[in-house]
């Protein structure tokens, strides 16, 4: 009869279920995990090692960890691959893909690559640092290579827990869910730092901030909103991207430390910590506040909303914030801000505590603040569509 479910299905479902609750996540997420971390870790060390010391070395221990991430994602995606292919028993066999003869998860293909990328930037970068001597830029042709790497391996792992997050159910799908929050955080981290020229305290009132933020974050808040099924998943993913960051600012003033090449400008007794993370953790909470009670709209109309309203209520909190950073009340050790690189000189707006302008007309204020309301709801629309698509990543 039509409807009816047979002995055979009830138990397959039972099996499912069980499956669910004892599952374990694969080894190959673990470690490209601990590969990103490595990463992660390595590059925010490296930068305060450039500012606080200065490049004494290429074999500095923030250079070890940076290379580990791509040694471990090279290695650990590159057996997966080959064992795939050579074991048609293997489970990943039938929800794999084939490329170049090869078979394995798309996702172990994009980390292959970027552990690759990252290894290779290794002796480019040192090459470039014996030719032409300290970067001025952060994006030095070596780093660009370096970063298109890390981008790589994040992304290659973001696929891998996509892929299996939407073959599972139940307390299992949690499990990865929680990983997928994990990896988005870095992912929007290395989007944010890789802008950190541009998002100093002293272009806080500046619309070029504005949009440079606008360009960076919103379509990492939509696509995890879109793509995970909690009702909260931005508040968190960013909840826990600020705590990251956070782990960095007060942690690096903890590691003594010491300039080793000149002219130094500034005292230095420690690692100099990042910049104290924009307050991205309010715009979230509007965010999902408001995709729930727009959830019934087209998809244009919500991400007009929902990006006018990350922007508005980001503005409004990041604004005054600025003016709080910029003030002696936040020369402490929990917000940092007398924290500075030994070759900034004292006479630098950064060290004065003088905003930088970065428009010169009221005009060209609220023309580059039009164009950064446009990018956040483009940006928004992007994530949507990107986190429907991510919802069918099987392979």
């Amino acid at each position: 009869m039509a409807g009816t479910i047979s002995v055979e299905q009830i138990h397959a479902r039972s099996a499912e279920r069980a499956y669910a609750e004892t599952a374990t996540i694969p080894w190959y997420i673990w470690c490209c995990l601990a590969s990103v971390v490595s990463s992660v870790v390595g590059s925010a060390w490296d930068i305060s090692w450039h500012e606080s010391i200065g490049r004494d070395s290429f074999w500095t221990a923030a250079h070890m960890l940076i290379y580990l991430s791509g040694v471990l994602a090279g290695i650990s995606c590159g057996y997966l691959i080959l064992s795939t292919t050579f074991r048609k028993n293997s489970p990943l066999y039938d929800v794999s893909i084939s490329m170049w003869g090869f078979r394995g998860p798309l996702g172990a293909f994009i980390c292959a690559w970027g552990g690759v990328a990252m290894i290779a930037s290794a002796p480019f970068d040192n090459w470039w640092h014996n030719s032409y001597g300290l970067d001025v830029k952060i994006l030095s042709p070596p780093h660009v290579l370096l970063a298109l790497g890390m981008i790589g391996i994040r992304f290659g792992l973001l696929v891998m827990v996509l892929a299996e997050m939407n073959r599972a159910e139940g307390i299992y799908r949690q499990r990865l869910e929680r990983i997928l929050f994990v990896t988005v955080v870095f992912l929007m981290g290395m989007t944010v730092g890789i802008a950190q020229e541009f998002t100093n305290r002293v272009f806080m009132h500046g619309a070029k901030f504005y949009l440079v933020i606008m360009i960076a974050a919103p379509i990492w808040i939509a696509t995890v909103a879109w793509v995970a099924k909690h009702r909260w998943a931005a508040t968190i993913m960013t909840a826990m991207y600020t705590a990251l960051h956070l782990c960095f600012v007060w942690g690096f003033p903890l590691i003594p430390a010491e300039p080793k090449l000149g002219p130094v400008y500034q005292h230095i007794t420690h690692l100099v910590p990042p910049d104290f993370p924009a307050l991205l953790i309010i715009p979230a909470i509007v965010f999902d506040l408001l995709r729930q009670r727009t959830a019934g709209w087209s998809r244009w109309k919500q991400a007009a909303i929902l990006g006018a309203a990350f922007l508005v209520s980001f503005v409004a909190v990041q604004w005054p914030f600025a003016i709080f950073l910029m003030s002696s009340a936040s020369r402490n050790g929990i917000f940092q801000t007398t924290n500075f690189p030994y070759f900034v000189p004292p006479t630098s707006p950064w060290v004065r505590n003088i905003y930088i302008p970065t428009e010169h007309t009221p005009a060209q204020f609220w023309i580059r603040m039009l164009v950064a309301l446009c990018v956040s709801i483009l940006m928004v629309r992007i994530g949507m569509a990107w986190g429907e698509w991510m919802r069918r990543i099987r392979r």
